[in-house]
């Protein structure tokens, strides 16, 4: 196994893809300080999982990424590749080829691949540790390392043995089992007091879990005397209720015969109503007519004889026109004897005519007297007609109407409530809606001082966040501030850190008395740094030591360690003799101080005076040509140079005072930063406590928004019940009014009703005579009517007749002598007058024969629809009679199929509660019951047994009251039980079986623990054993090589504890030859590179490991101490591969092969490699 290849790309100067191939033997990297040498040693550090940024050379891990020139930006990403040549199969994979690459970004994420597939550090840290790559890295020795093999503890220097012996795996494998343990140990605790606990509620659990178990028992003994009494309960209910539906179906079956029967009475009865109902206007027309006829042959009998009167007048008054044809004269006197005769007949006319008034007046009332008679006697015999047919009715009406008005008195009576209760609620929902109009009017005025409220802590909020993102904005930039300060004072430490040899000397004094450099010893006023650096020169970088033997012997060791040059300063104590100066001049030590060196400070500027400026100091050198005169911007001027101008590179006086400059600027920032954060921290929480009230604010007015609408929404709530209640008040009051006018109108009805009952008690049969007589006083009035009528009649005609005559006279007096035709003429409009009167007669008499017959056809009519009427009447009393006695059974017979139905829902309603017990209750079915716990089913008995437990016994026949007794017992013995934890059976249970988990767990943590212990044990064996034989093997070679590369000298590791091989240490002892001293620290910085190397090659002759990677061990060396390191070498060669980090030409001449490493002018490494042996040999 070795190292076969290493790919660096963008690895710290390695900017571009390096590949450097490694071969089996000793590989030499060569080039000049700076090029790049050591970053391959880095790389190898780093690839195989180096995870300290300062082990790598840097400050932080991104610097090993490539940070860019001045011609080349800067990558974003570092990655190393080692592929390791594995046909031996050294490493436990399966591969020939092993290829490990490490990827770091700058974003800090980093990423690990072997052969191409990602992989944790942890499996490329197990990969290696077998083969004695472990994680110390002892295989890869980088600059200084010595140094720190030989200045480490004994314990650290037997884990580099450890390492090599392959004890870290064991180590780590006993760490693991350690936390494991201790891991354990707190679960083993935890369990106990769980164990603890357990046990103390499982007893009192254990109680409630006998009680429960008891309570089981008697629940089941209770639930099954439960079932039993319910299923026969149910058995007796369901045939009773079947019993009872036999006998409702016989009802309801009679009933159905009944209503059959009383619908056809029914039926009958309104057939017999519907006939009376035709005949009775009949009959009444009938008698109307019968009336009308007898009372239109009287007048017919009148005219008769009116027109007989008439004719036989107008036949003597032709007989007496026949015998006229007198003188004129007479014609005259007759006249007037005619006038004066109708002047009599006049006033017998009026007479007549008043008697006729009279007559007709009496005629009236007749008629009147007659027809109320008879209107009387219709009357009483429809009375009597109703009385037959309709007293039943009557009666049923009457109930009708009393049971109606009980109904609407209810009705109103419940009406009447309702329009209260809605009154009611009219008048509650009017306070409500007066009372939340109040509350809305109230919420109001406060949202206003809530919007203000709100509104000034949104003003708050806004202003207090603003103030933060200002305090916020300041924050960084002094942050940034800070951060570029730190920045540059890391950039000007790290300058001053790097001072050649002075600052090699300053890191580590290796023995010498170094007081520090002048720099840190001398105090300068500020503004002349730059002068004090200017007059010291070069020496402002210089050292001071205590002897002149320390100065020497630091120029030794820069020398020897190719450390670089530097500037020593010897201060002795009194040996330096302080200088007078010119009068009126000002010395530089006027500005300089020391407290440790203040005498070497004034014979270096004893002679150095200060100027303003170069023409003051042109000025003093002309008077003092002995002074050096600086200048405060920095100038020097003697008498015979000056040196000055713009400063190119600064010196560590200056950056001393840059320092700190920026470290007081850098305190300020800090402190403004610090201020700023509590600013911030103040403003964060005045932001918090504002936010707090802008968020109470806006939850009060959300609230106040809220409870306003929900104080709306109430309102309008209470403003629809007000218009419904409102109308349900006006709705009930019109029903109400409507039903008070049933009830009056029913009222009317019901006491008309009892009048006509009442009065059909007294209704007797109608007195025809007083109608007969009336009848006869009719017609007599009509008769004397209808002579009066004649005799005003006949009065008037013979009125008329006589006027007429007379006029006649008087014309014929007139006109006798000019017409004897016109006498012609009137005697045949007389003739005419009297032929007409005859037909009249007649006529009359012809229309009173015919009267007579209708009269008689009237007569026979009236008398058949009376006797139709009779016969009905009787029928229909025989009908309602019957009727009344059907509705009286249906009403029976309804009532109780009623009560039955009532008794039946109640039987149903019982066998539901029942099932509906069984279901919910006692969780069976009805079915189950009934098959399982039926009357007809045994009943099992129970026995308690000694331990305890209930078993069934045999089995007895069911009986209710023992049952009963069963089921009371039940009760009491479990009232008895007092309180039952119902789940303590199963909590006992659970608790128990958790208990058991829990002592099982307990055994297989203490096994668990016993197996860690003997792990343990086992490993601390092994540790031993495998310690032990490593460090046997290294102090032999140790013994061995020290002895080589010391010839004459001695060397051996010791023990510094060896009854404990566990924690021991491993401590070194070196004497050189020709000397006694065996501490290293003793030791030249030669003797001590050369035991740290004698320690590394015993560690790689006992353990020997693939590849070992040496950066300039051998550069403090001479050349005899090199030529044996490189005999040893070349031993390591046979079974390792070296590669060598190297300046010495000796140690390039033993390589194998050889790589030139080189920096071009853009600060980018590149490689030139060359293979020696092959050269060689050809």
């Amino acid at each position: 196994m070795y190292l076969k290849s290493l790919t660096l790309k963008g690895f710290k100067s390695f900017a571009s893809a390096t590949t450097l191939r490694l071969e089996p033997g000793i590989t030499c990297v060569v080039g000049p300080n700076g090029s790049g040498k050591s970053n391959v040693v880095d790389a190898l550090t780093w690839v195989m999982g180096e995870q300290g940024a300062k082990s790598l050379r840097g400050g932080k891990m991104e610097d090993v990424i490539f940070a860019g020139t001045s011609g080349r930006a800067p990558l974003g990403r570092a990655e190393v590749a080692v592929t390791i040549d594995n046909t031996d199969g050294a490493l436990p994979i399966d591969y020939t080829e092993v290829t490990i690459s490490r990827i770091l970004f700058r974003n800090g994420q980093s990423e690990y691949q072997i052969n191409g597939e990602a992989s944790r550090l942890l499996d490329i840290q197990e990969l290696l540790s077998d083969s004695g790559i472990g994680r110390e890295m002892h295989v890869i020795v980088g600059q200084g390392q010595l140094d720190a093999i030989l200045m480490a503890t004994p314990e650290e220097r037997r884990g580099f043995i450890e390492e090599a012996a392959g004890v870290l795996k064991h180590r780590k494998r006993k760490e693991k089992a350690i936390r494991k343990l201790d891991s354990m140990q707190a679960n083993l605790a935890r369990i106990n007091d769980l164990t603890v606990e357990l046990r103390r509620q499982l007893r009192p659990l254990g109680k409630q879990a006998e009680v429960a178990k008891k309570a089981a028992t008697i629940q089941a003994d209770l639930r099954d005397a439960k079932l039993r009494l319910l299923a026969d309960d149910f058995i007796a209910l369901s045939r009773t209720l079947d019993a009872e539906v036999a006998d409702e179906n016989a009802l309801r079956e009679r009933r159905a015969l009944v209503e059959g029967e009383l619908e056809r009475v029914r039926s009958r009865e309104e057939e017999l109503d519907r006939v009376s109902a035709h005949e009775s206007p009949l009959l009444i027309r009938a008698q109307e007519n019968f009336y009308s006829l007898n009372a239109l042959r009287e007048k017919f009998r009148g005219t008769q004889s009116l027109a007989q009167e008439r004719t036989r007048f107008l036949a003597e008054e032709a007989e007496e026109a026949r015998s006229a044809g007198r003188d004129p004269q007479l014609l005259e006197e007759e006249a007037q004897a005619l006038r004066a005769e109708e002047a009599q007949l006049r006033a017998e006319v009026l007479r007549a005519q008043e008697h006729l008034a009279a007559s007709s007046q009496a005629l009236i009332n007749s008629e009147a007297a007659l027809k109320s008679e008879e209107d009387t006697i219709a009357a009483a015999l429809r009375a009597i007609a109703d009385q037959r047919e309709g007293t039943a009715r009557q009666e049923g009406h009457i109930k009708s109407l009393a049971a109606r008005l009980e109904a609407i008195t209810e009705e109103i009576t419940r009406l009447t409530a309702a329009r209260d209760e809605a009154q009611m609620r009219v008048d509650e929902a009017k306070v409500d809606y007066a009372k939340f109009e109040m509350e809305i009017a109230g919420a109001d005025a406060g949202e206003q001082g809530l919007d203000s409220n709100f509104e000034g802590a949104k003003r708050n909020l806004d202003e207090a966040k603003n103030k933060l993102l200002q305090l916020v904005e300041a924050e960084r930039k002094a942050d940034r501030d800070k951060n570029a300060l730190e920045a540059k004072l890391e950039a000007i430490g790290l300058t001053s850190h790097s001072r050649d040899g002075a600052a090699a000397l300053l890191r580590d004094s290796q023995g010498l008395s170094i007081l520090g450099s002048i720099a840190s010893l001398i105090e300068i006023d500020s503004g002349w740094e730059a002068a004090t650096a200017a007059a010291l020169g070069s020496l402002a970088d210089a050292i001071v030591v205590k002897d002149l033997s320390s100065a020497v012997g630091a120029l030794t060791i820069l020398r020897s360690q190719n450390l670089g040059q530097a500037d020593v300063l010897v201060y002795q104590e009194g040996a330096i003799k302080s200088q007078e100066l010119p009068t009126g001049l000002t010395s530089l030590l006027t500005h300089v101080r020391s407290v440790k060196i203040s005498e070497l400070l004034a014979s270096l500027l004893a002679q150095t005076v200060v100027a303003a400026d170069a023409r003051a100091a042109e000025a003093i050198l002309q008077q003092h040509r002995a002074v050096t005169v600086v200048t405060r911007d920095g100038d020097v001027i003697t008498a015979s140079r000056a040196r000055g101008g713009s400063t190119s590179s600064a010196s560590l006086i200056e950056i001393k005072a840059l320092l700190g400059d920026l470290q007081k600027e850098l305190e300020e920032v800090s402190h403004t930063c610090d201020r700023l954060r509590f600013e911030i921290s103040t403003a964060e929480g005045q932001v918090q406590e504002r936010q707090g009230a802008f968020d109470a604010a806006l939850g009060k007015l959300n609230e106040s928004d809220a409870q306003i609408a929900a104080l709306t929404e109430q309102l309008a709530v209470s403003g629809q019940n007000i218009k419904s209640a409102t109308a349900e008040v006006e709705r009930l009051s019109q029903a109400i009014a409507a039903a008070s006018a049933a009830k009056s109108r029913d009222e009317n009805e019901l006491a008309i009703a009892a009048n006509q009952m009442q009065r059909h008690g007294e209704i007797a049969e109608p007195d025809h005579a007083r109608a007969e007589t009336l009848r006869n006083s009719l017609s007599q009035s009509r008769t004397a009517e209808v002579e009066a009528r004649l005799a005003v009649r006949t009065s008037e005609e013979r009125v008329a007749s006589i006027a007429a005559r007379a006029l006649a006279l008087e014309e014929s007096a007139r006109a006798e002598r000019e017409a004897s035709d016109r006498a012609l003429t009137r005697r045949g409009a007389r003739a005419r007058g009297a032929i007409i009167s005859q037909a009249i007669a007649e006529a009359a008499y012809e229309a009173l024969i015919h009267i007579e017959r209708s009269i008689a056809k009237a007569a026979t009519e009236r008398s058949r629809l009376e006797t139709n009427r009779g016969e009905r009447e009787g029928e229909t009393l025989t009908v309602r009679a019957r009727s009344r006695e059907l509705t009286t059974e249906l009403d029976q017979l309804t009532s109780s199929v009623h009560r039955d139905e009532i008794a039946r829902a109640e039987q149903r309603m019982r066998v539901a509660a029942l099932e509906s017990k069984a279901v919910e209750e006692l969780g069976i079915d009805l079915p189950t019951l009934i098959s399982e716990y039926g009357p007809d089913k045994d009943v099992p008995t129970f026995i308690e047994t000694e331990a305890g437990e209930i078993v069934a016994t045999e089995l007895i026949p069911y009986r209710r009251d023992q049952q009963e007794k069963r089921l009371a017992s039940a009760e009491r013995s479990l009232t008895l039980l007092g309180k039952i934890n119902p789940l303590a059976l199963e909590e006992y249970n659970a608790l128990e079986e958790r208990l058991k988990f829990l002592a099982e767990q307990l055994e297989d943590l203490k096994r668990t623990k016993k197996d860690l212990l003997d792990i343990i044990k086992e490993v601390d064996d092994r540790v031993q054993q495998i310690f032990l034989e490593a460090y046997e093997e290294v102090a032999e070679h140790f013994k061995d090589i020290f002895a080589r590369l010391f010839p004459g000298g001695d060397g051996r590791l010791f023990l510094t504890n060896p009854d404990d091989l566990l924690n021991t240490g491993v401590d070194v002892e070196a004497r050189p030859p020709g000397k006694r001293i065996k501490r290293l620290s003793l030791l030249s910085g030669g003797e001590k590179s050369l035991t740290a190397v004698a320690m590394l090659v015993a560690i790689f002759k006992a353990r020997p490991s693939p590849f070992y990677v040496l950066d300039e061990v051998e550069a403090a060396l001479d050349d005899v101490n090199l030529g044996r390191l490189l005999t040893i070498m070349e031993e390591l060669r046979e079974s390792s591969q070296l590669i060598i980090i190297t300046h010495q030409k000796r140690t390039m001449e033993i390589a194998d092969a050889l790589y030139g490493v080189t920096m071009r002018g853009d600060g980018v490494t590149e490689v030139i490699s060359q293979r020696l042996r092959e050269s060689e040999t050809a």
